[in-house]
């Protein structure tokens, strides 16, 4: 394999790919040339479904296979656009399509331990209730600032979320307990609900940190996004309309709740197992 044109390839995507999208491209690469044994420029359509076939012989998921693929298929797509090839083998291969996953949510019971667990944290405390109890993104959760929050009504105006959607979202009145008892105690001055000790708004990567360390101790992955598929669960075993759902989750595309639907079933199956 000539490794001056992989690393070519990695070199002008450097700024483009994540580090973990390289380590991922990188590995899958490596795989199918082991796989392979040819250079990049005899490759065949045919040794790319040998080396699929041989991933789904050893009972690799179709999310990992994609995964794999998508490496290849980047790789390829750049040997066309620098002319290295006249023909990209990947063109005839079909992906296979990714499993239709659940989004995984928390059970009560497990909301409940990371509730016990951080009861003592004035800081993340009430940040755990505000993404459970808006079910916002963790992006659109470091953009608030005290002016969106209206508490008579206890609704946050969350301005321009994902698709610039700007919409409101309701929070419980524990919430807005623990909300108020915690801008007591802060002392920064900022506009920012959660902030940095600057006053600027809290840090991404401070946020998922915390979240992985609290996993760690609960025993069970639990993510920003965790609680936003949470907040949705709980939601649809109350029967809450789908429609009502969409809208606080602020989805533009109807697409995007169809994978939510599926969890309504699911949830309320469960609900329903709980009784009979």
């Amino acid at each position: 394999m000539d490794v001056n044109v992989l690393e070519s390839f990695f070199d002008d995507h450097h700024s483009r790919f994540s580090k973990e999208t390289i380590r991922s491209y990188r590995l899958s690469l490596k795989q199918f040339f082991s796989f392979c044994r040819k250079n990049y420029n005899e490759v065949k359509a045919t040794d790319i479904r040998a080396w699929l076939a041989s991933m789904e012989e050893k009972g690799l998921k179709k999310r990992t296979i994609h995964i794999k693929l998508s490496g290849l298929k980047s790789f390829y797509q750049y040997c066309m656009e620098e002319n290295l090839l006249k023909k990209n083998p990947m063109l005839t291969v079909k992906t296979p399509k990714k499993d239709d996953v659940l989004p995984y949510y928390l059970s009560r019971r497990q909301l409940a331990q990371l509730q016990e667990l951080t009861r003592n944290d004035y800081q993340f405390r009430p940040i755990i209730e505000t993404l459970y109890s808006t079910g916002v993104r963790v992006s659109e959760l470091l953009q608030i600032k005290l002016e969106d929050i209206k508490w008579d009504t206890r609704q946050i105006w969350i301005r321009k979320g994902k698709g610039t959607k700007e919409r409101f979202v309701l929070f419980s009145h524990d919430c807005a307990e623990r909300l108020k008892m915690y801008l007591k105690k802060r002392e920064t001055n900022s506009m920012f609900l959660f902030a940095n000790r600057r006053g600027g708004p809290l840090h991404r990567e401070y946020i998922q940190k915390n979240f992985r360390n609290f996993s760690t101790s609960l025993g069970f992955k639990v993510t920003p996004h965790t609680l936003r598929h949470t907040f949705a669960a709980h939601l649809a075993e109350k029967n809450m309309p789908q429609s009502f759902i969409q809208d606080l989750l602020g989805h533009v595309d109807i697409n995007s709740t169809r994978i939510y639907t599926r969890l309504m079933d699911h949830a309320r199956q469960k609900q329903y197992d709980l009784y009979h």
